[in-house]
């Protein structure tokens, strides 16, 4: 049994970083697969919106932690060796791309009709019409509720503890086990957590604010 010392609290605060690199890999490629699954659910071609539905559904349907077990014990059985960070980004990035994929497909379909019909009319194709009409307005209403689910995702990463990653949620575990006080441990866990996501959700919520007065 040890103290709760300085010593303790830095092993804690140096967990942050894990969860932030974490986060931002995962909303980096869940971005990426969203966006993917957001221009398929709205592609003319139906087998693309159908697989874009199941892929959402199945991993907002799902539970988080569920799909990490999926990807680190999955992927060894087909034969591929994935590390903790390979596992619990991967895990976490497909979880993004779900949710992402289906704020950014309310986002393009909440753009007016008429855009569209401009662009058609300009003798744009479907992918100049994505990329510079439809895209960027439909991201830009989108932003608030992306910056919402990121907070999530942050808090999300604390599921990774279970499959052995080291990250903020995890390290607050080993000082626990190693000092007998959880309390002092889990609530300057909480703390990082709430330093981290607090300013993000305020954030969020100011956006939401902005986007209602300009509408």
């Amino acid at each position: 049994m040890r103290e709760f010392s300085l010593t303790e609290v830095w092993v804690i605060v140096s967990g942050i970083w894990a969860t932030l690199a974490l986060s931002l890999i995962a909303f980096g490629l869940g971005g990426l697969t969203g966006l993917g699954v957001a221009l398929a659910r709205t592609a003319p071609i139906k087998s693309l919106r159908i697989a874009a539905a199941t892929f959402i559904d199945f991993f907002q349907g799902t539970p988080l932690l569920l799909q990490l077990f999926l990807v680190f014990y999955g992927l060894p059985v087909l034969g591929v060796k994935v590390n903790l960070w390979v596992a619990a980004g991967l895990g976490l990035a497909l979880h993004a791309g779900g949710f992402l994929g289906e704020i950014w497909r309310g986002g393009i379909q909440a753009v007016a009709r008429g855009q569209s019909e401009a662009a058609d009319a300009l003798g744009l194709g479907y992918y100049d019409r994505m990329r510079y009409v439809v895209l960027p307005q439909a991201l830009r209403m989108s932003f608030a509720p992306t910056v919402g689910f990121l907070v999530q995702l942050i808090k999300g990463t604390s599921l990774a503890a279970i499959i052995g990653f080291v990250e903020l949620s995890r390290s607050g575990q080993l000082v626990s086990s190693i000092t007998y006080k959880p309390l002092l441990a889990f609530g300057l866990v909480g703390l990082c957590y709430f330093a981290i996501c607090f300013p993000l959700s305020r954030y969020s919520a100011r956006l939401e604010r902005r986007f209602a007065v300009n509408n």
